[in-house]
């Protein structure tokens, strides 16, 4: 999930907001404004209730944060880099640059969260208790009655046994320390997770067939979210087995066909662009470093008429924008980074930062055929992240 907006950093954790999260502040604000302490906490003026919304909304946020806060601190005292944390419509995301090595670290990682949703239920309502206390508004105490309530069904929620909820992650931790192979326990988590949200669907459905319209829609929306998100976690781990112990040399192509920066885009064109067979061009300087990747999906993006004008510098990737790798990096390390890129490929560099080869999706294809037709499939013995060598996909802690 793509960080819209750049709130700063948390214990060195990058932290952002989707711009989905304004469509969920949106409805929590008028959900409590104009329904919740209306209807709880009588006769106060439309202001007051919108400020208390307000307010409530950004506490809620925080508690998110302070959520996802929690995955990322556990997970580096466990030796996983984390990229960042972004809120945003479903709620937070932890990205994590890598996967735990043993079932205690999954567990440790994973449970953590929803405690950390606990712990700020009880402050939440130990606060309410004092405020109501010292004399203060119903309707400011009802504010971190609120919260309170929020964060015990946000953990409760999240301790489902079903991915990629964090009770999905305990439930892989456990099935993995039982089993002793990771790949089996967290497969058998994604279907759970799919099968709740199955459930979460049909019930949504039911809601809405029988008049609860609203509430329907969003169960459905969580459903959805869920069996998606659960199928490509399935995916993706059958992918990181099949690739165990694949380099980034055993895959890409190398000797990629160079560019001139300051060629335009007509002329590359007209020069055999088609009958080059390859769909990217690193561009680069004297000395063999790399100044951008122009792709054929790029150059389509120019209007035939603007294409005299525009150099290959122009409509290139940049450096900063690509993935980076070395010939020796798991591919399964990679692969994350490939699909954060909108041009989904990789630039493989030497020690001196020469271009060696490019990483593409159909590299990827390839190599995914010649381990099936090598019966190189899942589920071959133990398997598991602290007993093989294979680098991990990126994981995305999720709290709902």
């Amino acid at each position: 999930m793509r960080e819209s907006i750049r709130l700063g950093t948390i214990f060195g954790v990058r932290v952002g907001l989707n711009v989905s999260v304004l469509a969920i502040a949106a409805i929590l604000v008028v959900g409590l404004a104009f329904g919740r302490f209306p209807a709880v906490y009588p006769g106060r003026s439309t202001v007051a209730y919108v400020l208390a919304a307000l307010v409530t909304s950004v506490l809620f946020f925080a508690s998110l944060l302070a959520h996802e806060v929690s995955h990322a601190v556990v997970a580096r005292r466990n030796g996983i880099e984390v990229e960042g944390i972004t809120l945003w419509l479903f709620g937070g995301v932890a990205e994590l640059e890598g996967e735990p090595r043993t079932p205690g670290a999954d567990f440790r990682i994973a449970v953590v969260g929803p405690l950390a949703s606990v712990a700020t239920a009880v402050v939440a309502a130990i606060v309410a208790v004092g405020l109501d206390a010292a004399g203060s508004s119903d309707l400011v105490v009802g504010m971190f009655v609120y919260l309170a309530g929020i964060n015990v069904l946000l953990a409760v929620f999240n301790l489902v046994p079903a991915a990629p909820l964090d009770g999905g992650r305990v439930l892989r931790a456990a099935l993995w320390a039982r089993r002793g192979d990771r790949t089996r326990a967290a497969v058998t988590a994604a279907r759970a997770g799919r099968v709740f949200g199955f459930v979460l669907m049909t019930l949504g459905f039911v809601q809405i067939v029988t008049g609860d319209g609203f509430d329907g829609v969003w169960l459905v929306l969580i459903g959805f979210f869920l069996v998606n998100v659960a199928a490509a976690e399935e995916q993706q781990t059958r992918i990181a087995d099949t690739l165990d112990g694949v380099r980034v040399r055993d895959v890409m192509t190398p000797q990629p066909m160079a560019a001139d920066p300051d060629q335009p885009l007509d002329r590359f064109i007209a020069d055999g662009l088609w009958t080059r067979r390859h769909a990217s061009y690193p561009l680069l300087d004297r000395d063999g470093r790399l100044l951008g990747l122009a792709t054929i999906d790029r150059m389509r993006g120019v209007r035939h008429e603007d294409r005299s004008a525009i150099t290959l510098r122009d409509i290139a990737c940049a450096p900063d924008e690509l993935p980076l790798t070395t010939p020796d990096e798991p591919l399964v390390d990679l692969l994350p980074r490939m699909r954060d890129c909108s041009d989904g490929r990789a630039v493989v560099l030497d020690d001196h930062q020469r271009v060696i080869g490019i990483v593409s999706p159909s590299d990827i294809s390839r190599a995914l055929q010649a381990r099936d037709l090598q019966g190189l499939s899942a589920y071959q013995g133990p398997r598991g992240a602290d007993v093989t060598s294979a680098g991990t996909a990126k994981h995305r802690h999720r709290n709902h």
